[in-house]
């Protein structure tokens, strides 16, 4: 099975698709650079599938997994998703202890849920953004320079870098939704708790747009439990309104009934993103 996943290995994505598809030893894992890298890969057929970060409990969403699942140039399609703890450790390539690092690098996510340690801890260190944690790590593991990365313990075995900080992000309870894209749906008819992805982008700016299409899930009493809007960029105050729903449009006669409404009525063209099945600590 070969599946793509925002690299280099050792990142969160891919500790995520072992435990989503199984052991490293039956999975060809494709690392690749950046998450629109994994988008193209998947549409031009070198992987059917890949794995990127589409949500952070702390961070909020994602925006390049949002916007090429709306824009990208070609369609793609969600056919899983799993959430995954993330453990933040700070590691050095070198005998650096933490009073003598000047730089932190890491993917910007990252920095971001490290914010109150590194301003306690290393308010003189200049952070830097790198692709993912695990390029992080690589890095200041082959240079001796006195920097340090926020990684994972799997990434600092992999390059052979050192932990000189243990669990240092701002929140305990961190987690990261993975979505797995591909070009086509997954069968109706498979097993599990399925969640359902659309893209409602208003025809035109009036009001009500958004509760005419809020109401048709109301009045089915379908749970939505996601709702974010992103710029359409077609010009400021016009957006796009990414929706996940509880349950299967293709099992559940509902939520087939709120989307083709929606489709139907005219006031929002609809993306279809799919529907799939959900794995995770919360259990969707």
């Amino acid at each position: 099975m070969s599946i793509g996943f925002l690299g280099p290995a050792g990142t969160f994505a891919e500790e995520a698709l072992i435990e989503l598809v199984g052991p490293a030893g039956d999975l060809d894992a494709v690392p690749l650079t950046t998450v629109v890298d994994c988008f193209e890969a998947v549409r031009r057929h070198d992987v059917p599938e890949a794995l990127v970060p589409i949500e952070n409990s702390m961070e909020g969403s994602v925006t390049q997994t949002l916007d090429q699942l709306a824009f990208g140039p070609a369609p793609t399609m969600i056919r899983a998703q799993i959430v995954h703890p993330v453990r933040h450790h700070l590691v050095t390539g070198g005998d650096e202890e933490m009073a003598g690092v000047r730089r932190v690098l890491s993917h910007p996510h990252a920095i971001a849920q490290c914010q109150r340690f590194l301003r306690e801890h290393l308010p003189e260190a200049e952070t830097v953004a790198a692709h993912s944690t695990a390029e992080a790590v690589r890095t200041v593991s082959g240079t001796d320079e006195p920097w340090a990365a926020i990684g994972t313990l799997r990434a600092a075995d992999l390059y052979g870098a050192r932990m000189i900080a243990h669990d240092i992000a701002d929140g305990a309870d961190n987690t990261t939704r993975f979505v797995l894209v591909g070009t086509e749906a997954v069968p109706a008819g498979g097993p599990g708790v399925f969640r359902s992805s659309i893209v409602c982008a208003p025809r035109r700016d009036r009001p009500g747009a958004l509760l005419a299409i809020l109401q048709e899930f109301a009045m089915r009493a379908v749970n939505l439990t996601r709702l974010e809007s992103r710029p359409a960029r077609t010009g400021l105050g016009r957006y796009v309104f990414f929706i996940d729903i509880e349950g299967s449009r293709e099992r559940d006669i509902a939520v087939d009934a709120a989307i083709t409404a929606i489709e139907q009525q005219g006031v929002a063209a609809v993306t279809w993103l799919g529907s799939y099945p959900t794995t995770g600590p919360t259990g969707s």
